[in-house]
């Protein structure tokens, strides 16, 4: 087995056939299938089923395929390291489908522009996924919220702390947060994240019982009704950051004012320490007053 089977494995993976392989690595349609072939014997499992036009991934294939990634990207750290160059290879990332995750591509722009040699890949998934693969190494880093399942092995640094609001459509007389609350109707964000419990057990706490006219599972969404006059809802600073959001009534939320946080999570000890560094003080800028500075590491 040899880095050259892998990628040209990928490749396949990739561009879907045998012979759109061969045009992206530079090789013959019959040298991809020797390729191929040979790793087969080699690691004594049968990657595509043939049977099938185009060949299909087994299920060993696929396990084969995750490893050919992480070798790859091993070799292509270790490359970096010798030649010194810290801020290079590819950042595997994840992160939560979160009004934060807004920041995200502007930060990984930011950090492609200062550091030419350095790709991301991002994956978008739930909290509990995300960490699990930071955990395994199948992510250097997952951007999560606060979490309490965080195992012993991996480090959460939050990069953002900000306030939760009552947002009331444009017109409506915004008086006492509880008694809009009470009265209006409501627009629940309702999905299996730490933001829906945060909310949901404030209200709780309050003693306050809402009029639901819509549950809704995306924070951007529940926006976009609130501006249309459909109810009131309670959400994060950072998913109003449109102009049209200024036209909103705002309130504080909670009793006192509730905050969340949104972090990264990586492994303790990781090769990728540096650029994790530096992706989270971009993070932090660009929340603005509400971002987190990175706490000194002991």
């Amino acid at each position: 087995m040899d880095t050259r089977q892998l990628k040209t494995l990928l490749a396949i993976q990739t561009h879907g056939t045998f012979a759109q392989a061969a045009d992206v690595v530079g090789l013959t349609p019959s040298a991809v299938s020797q390729q191929v072939q040979a790793l087969e014997i080699d690691l004594r499992v049968a990657i595509f089923d043939r049977s099938t036009r185009p060949p299909s991934l087994t299920p060993e294939g696929l396990q084969v395929i995750e490893m050919a990634r992480d070798i790859l990207r091993r070799e292509e750290d270790a490359r970096a390291s010798l030649r010194g160059d810290q801020i290079a290879g590819t950042l595997m990332l994840g992160s939560v489908r979160s009004s934060a995750l807004n920041l995200l591509p502007r930060a990984l722009v930011q950090m492609s522009q200062r550091y030419p040699d350095l790709r991301s890949s991002l994956r978008v998934s739930l909290s509990a996924n995300l960490i699990a693969d930071v955990a395994a190494g199948r992510l250097d880093a997952a951007i999560v919220a606060e979490h309490v399942g965080i195992p012993n092995a991996l480090r959460w640094s939050p990069f953002l702390r900000e306030p939760l609001w009552l947002i009331a459509p444009k017109g409506m007389e915004a008086g006492d947060p509880i008694e809009l609350l009470t009265t209006r109707p409501y627009i629940r964000f309702r999905s299996p994240v730490p933001l829906a419990n945060l909310i949901d057990t404030e209200l709780s706490r309050l003693g306050v019982i809402t009029n639901d006219v819509a549950e809704i599972d995306t924070v951007g969404a529940i926006v976009t009704c609130v501006r249309q006059g459909l109810g009131i809802s309670v959400v994060p600073h950072v998913a109003l950051q449109q102009p049209e959001d200024a036209k909103l009534a705002r309130l504080s939320f909670g009793q006192p004012q509730v905050n969340r946080q949104i972090g990264i999570v990586e492994r303790t000890v990781s090769p990728r320490g540096e650029i994790i560094a530096r992706l989270h003080a971009v993070l932090s800028e660009l929340c603005g007053e509400y971002g987190v500075a990175r706490p000194t590491q002991k």
